[in-house]
């Protein structure tokens, strides 16, 4: 936990300056230690006053000798910390000689709060120095460079580390409106040290203060560039602890930051190590629309790494992701159940029949009737094609169907691929047929992509051996030219092998053959029979054939 200390503030007005400050504590600590070395009772609790007391001229010195020190805010109000604690402990060694104090507990608070105090004194003068935070709020002073807002922001920063609650509070506080307006300053000057103190700050007593901390901390990850110190700085683990105990505000922007950082597979598989998960699925369970949204978008991230699926599965994850396919409140949150169940079934058969156990093909199905995007549910659903029942394959084909008549390109495509999957039989391939996808596919011969073109031709060779199928490809007037384009020697095509399989079963018609020769198939499949292409010799040998025959008729 963050220390809280406790002083007195400095003085309003009639304020000393940092010499006079300076001079005043050179001038006490001989008094206190004296003092201190006279108390009677608790000698071990005034051992370490007196040690402590003992360092206190060296950090002194150490803040006088530093450039520019008399001019430094921050170093005369830790001047000023320091003489209030060694005026107390004059006064609370004076109790002591006199035995005048009020009982036991009351004196042995009094000396654990003094001691406590000394404690914080000093390790607040060690940041100043050893850490460079004195520096980065002397810089402005000393350089015409940055501005007066660039100072600012480096004397906020450096106050976050030293210092009580109160004030880092008010420091917090100020950043937070500083980074709402202008967050490019903040992010240039802003150092791994500052970014350390802030991690700190999540294991804050104080609620308040840890709900700023990490407001500041998701404006850091969302920007993208402080990713790599949060995580070596061991953010992880108290913004998953915030997951569970934080308010509301302090649980939005940890699973915010938490959704961000996930990007990293390396990061994931640590929210994973630090038991992360089951928080997340709780969030996605009983969360605000906006924190489901960012939890569902986390554990998404997270179920890209193999390896991790299974403990993932084993948290209840993707009972949850099926829920919010039903349930989702944001159209985005359902996105990221969809892709996260993509995830899940690509490599792995029992997590491929607990979805499906968990009614997720129902769910795919309904979420696919809705507004797009689809893409990551039709791929969820070609990922569990070889495990579905014929009955809930007869049911999704028309889903497909509305897929490749209206949905986005990645989406027809994940249709196509999963059609080339389903049609393992010819009653598939017949009910595919009668189901109306031919027309859509032959028009994705055409695509811009050639992603979506090889696997459009893939379907098409897949279902053409099919004779009611083959009659409907014959009867659509573009199907001919647009395969005979994909017989391009080209090797980015990947689409030619399944176009010449295509072909070879329409040629079989007259009126088919003559269209492929009228396009150019012929040159297309004298190149392609030289690199060996399966089956484009043979077709070539039939369209020559049929040629020759022509040529001896009109003869």
């Amino acid at each position: 936990m963050v220390e809280e200390g406790t002083g007195n503030e400095p003085v309003a007005s009639d304020e000393p300056s940092a010499e006079d400050l300076l001079l005043q504590a050179q001038e006490l600590v001989p008094v206190a230690l004296a003092t201190a070395r006279k108390a009677k009772g608790f000698p071990s609790r005034w051992r370490v006053i007196i040690s402590r007391l003992e360092q206190t001229p060296s950090c002194l010195s150490d803040l006088s000798s530093y450039p520019c020190f008399s001019r430094n805010s921050l170093c005369r109000e830790q001047l000023q910390a320091v003489w209030s604690t060694l005026k107390e402990a004059i006064e609370l060694g004076n109790v002591c000689i006199k035995e005048k104090h009020e009982g036991k507990l009351k004196i042995q608070s009094d000396l654990d709060s003094l001691s406590a105090k000394l404690d914080l004194n000093l390790k607040d003068c060690g940041l100043l120095i050893k850490t460079g935070v004195l520096g980065d709020a002397t810089l402005a002073l000393s350089s015409s460079v940055p501005g007066p807002e660039t100072s600012s922001v480096r004397e906020l920063l450096a106050r976050l580390q030293i210092g009580r609650s109160d004030s880092k509070r008010k420091a917090l506080d100020q950043l937070v409106e500083i980074m709402k307006e202008d967050e490019k300053t903040v992010l240039s000057v802003l150092g791994r040290t500052n970014v350390a103190s802030l991690v700190q700050l999540l294991m804050a007593t104080s609620p308040c203060i840890r709900e700023k901390a990490v407001t500041v901390i998701c404006s850091l990850a969302e920007s993208g560039s402080c990713e790599n110190w949060l995580v070596s700085e061991n953010a992880l683990p108290p913004l998953i602890r915030l997951l569970e105990s934080g308010n509301p505000v302090a649980k939005e922007k940890s699973v915010i930051s938490l959704q961000r950082m996930s990007i990293s597979s390396e990061t994931a598989r640590s929210i994973v190590g630090h038991g992360g998960v089951g928080p997340l699925v709780e969030i996605c369970k009983m969360g605000d629309s906006v924190s489901q949204a960012a939890a569902a978008c986390t554990l998404k991230n997270i179920s890209a790494v193999p390896e991790v699926r299974q403990t993932l599965a084993e948290e209840g994850i993707i009972k949850v992701m099926v829920d919010i396919l039903n349930c989702g409140i944001l159209l985005g949150s359902k996105e990221y159940a969809a892709e996260c169940l993509q995830n899940l079934t690509s490599s792995n058969e029992s997590l491929r029949r607990a979805v499906i156990s968990e009614n997720g093909v129902q769910a795919l199905l309904a979420y696919l009737d809705g507004p797009l995007p689809q893409e990551s549910a039709v791929a969820t659903i070609r990922n569990l094609a070889g495990s579905v029942s014929a009955e809930t394959m007869s049911k999704i084909i028309p889903h497909l169907v509305h897929v490749l008549k209206s949905g986005s390109v990645g989406a027809q495509q994940a249709a196509a691929s999963t059609i080339c999957r389903l049609a393992t039989s010819t009653e598939t391939k017949k009910l595919m047929g009668e189901s109306g996808c031919i027309p859509f596919l032959v028009r994705m011969l055409e695509a811009k992509s050639s992603g979506a073109r090889e696997v459009a031709a893939q379907a098409v060779a897949g279902l053409v051996t099919v004779p009611q199928n083959c009659r409907e490809v014959k009867r659509d007037e573009k199907s001919v030219s647009s395969l005979v384009q994909l017989l391009e020697a080209s090797p980015s095509n990947t689409a030619k092998k399944y176009a010449v399989s295509s072909l070879a079963a329409l040629s079989a018609s007259r009126k088919c053959k003559k269209l492929m020769v009228s396009y150019g198939a012929v040159g297309y499949l004298k190149k392609l029979s030289e690199m060996e292409v399966p089956g484009a010799k043979k077709l070539l040998e039939r369209l020559e054939k049929g040629k020759l025959r022509s040529f001896f008729s009109r003869k």
